[in-house]
């Protein structure tokens, strides 16, 4: 488990319908270390604070075993790492695998996962492709956040070391299913909100859906 690119970059404008967007989902690699702060890396930020970045967005972790996934389903596209707007191209770390409140440090920093990444149309923006959206939830390839338990140092070729499996919470895959699928797994649902590592927008989220499953039971 470590970095192989690790991947930076400022809002910029780009001209989508003929109107202005600020992003900062165009990231490119650098063979600096930098600083992993509580709020990001040093040298990048986030363009809309209200969906992006914060405490429990700290960094944007992509495992490069999906990049061989996305070459075969886009055939025709260049994918260098970064391209999903991630900070940290790892191996090693897989979703289906990865449970949300498990502990890391890397480099000389302490990290915790938070949650899986939702596409929003900035991926659209990057890709050129209004498909890649759906296509990325569907593949259940979402990455995942950290938040900054402890601020360091970091760059490629850093080890993650495991401080803490959290092997009772949920993994970053199910929250993704529960989050895109209309599977009515109670059960996983009620995990979800006990979880204690989840934000409490994703909780809120899962409350809700759980509320109206049980409403369609009882009629």
């Amino acid at each position: 488990m470590k970095i192989i690119s690790l991947n930076i970059g400022k809002p910029q404008l780009v001209m989508v319908n003929e109107q202005p967007v600020s992003t900062g989902i165009f990231k490119k690699p650098i063979a600096d270390r930098v600083m992993l702060r509580t709020l990001n890396l040093d040298g990048d930020r986030q363009a809309d604070l209200s969906v992006h970045g914060g405490p429990y967005k700290a960094v944007y972790v992509y495992p490069s075993e999906h990049y061989l996934f996305w070459k075969h389903e886009l055939p025709e596209m260049e994918l260098p790492w970064g391209m999903f707007g991630e900070n940290l191209t790892t191996t090693g770390l897989l979703e289906t695998e990865t449970h949300i409140g498990d502990r890391f440090r890397v480099g000389s920093a302490e990290v915790k996962v938070t949650q899986p990444r939702m596409p929003c149309y900035k991926l659209a923006i990057r890709f050129e492709r209004n498909d890649i959206i759906k296509r990325f939830l569907a593949s259940e390839r979402t990455g995942f956040y950290l938040s900054v338990l402890k601020e360091g140092e970091v760059g490629v070729g850093d080890e993650f070391e495991l401080l803490e499996r959290n092997t009772s919470d949920v993994r970053v895959v199910d929250v993704v299913r529960l989050y895109s699928s209309d599977r009515r797994d109670l059960d996983l649902l009620q995990h979800a909100i006990a979880s204690e590592s989840l934000p409490k927008s994703w909780r809120d989220h899962f409350r809700e859906r759980l509320r109206k499953l049980t409403d369609k039971q009882d009629h």
